[in-house]
């Protein structure tokens, strides 16, 4: 397969419109070209992308890659799309199958050696995936955003195991949420209010004196 397609998404305000990421493998001299408007910060992604896979113990092919993502009026930025990128690249290439690629949403940033970062915008994405019923995979720093969601989500922490995962070689954890620790507390303090210093001596020495505060 010399192309593949996958879905990821920009962030737009508090909007996540869908991008589909097109990676394509031609004859020609070897090169990597990335179009669709991408910020500084997309364009930097050819060389993390090249480094993780590499590291990745796969094979960075010698062909001419085109990495498209659309729609081109759509500013994109971050490194959010990173990890989709590469598994393009991965698929395109043959050094992995998934046929239901579209199905999911995959999200982080790549280190050089493979390993994934966080990215921002999750919620918003997460919940636009959910409504597209589709299943999202991110770093383990994203966790609780994807959680906070409801959508269906995993976790992985490095590149080879989500190739693993969308290869039904192994299993990734479910995105879970923090647990929630509730303190009760009868009486208010002031000394939980940080800083306004000014303000609360001013409410001590009404109270003290039994001054009315206008």
């Amino acid at each position: 397969m010399a192309l593949a397609r996958l879905v990821c998404r920009a962030i737009s305000g508090v909007d996540a419109p869908e991008v589909e990421v097109e990676v394509h493998l031609g004859t020609g001299l070897p090169g990597f070209s990335l179009v669709g408007l991408p910020e500084t910060s997309v364009k930097e992604a050819k060389d993390r992308v090249r480094s993780a896979i590499l590291n990745s113990n796969f094979k960075f092919p010698s062909k001419k890659i085109t990495v498209n993502l659309g729609p081109a009026n759509l500013p994109k930025e971050g490194g959010r799309f990173d990890l989709a990128i590469a598994l393009g690249i991965l698929l395109a290439s043959d050094q992995i199958q998934c046929t239901d690629i579209l199905k999911y949403e995959c999200y982080g940033e790549l280190s050089l050696s493979g390993e994934l970062r966080n990215v921002d915008g999750i919620i918003p994405c997460a919940l636009a995936a959910k409504k597209q019923q589709r299943i999202v995979i991110v770093c383990a720093d994203n966790e609780h955003e994807c959680a906070l969601t409801g959508a269906q989500g995993f976790v992985a922490k490095h590149l080879i195991e989500v190739c693993a995962f969308l290869q039904q070689q192994t299993k990734l954890s479910n995105a879970q949420q923090r647990k929630i620790i509730e303190i009760k507390q009868k009486q208010l303090d002031f000394s939980d209010v940080l800083g306004q210093e000014q303000a609360k001596r001013v409410l001590e020495v009404a109270a003290t004196g039994a001054h009315n505060l206008l």
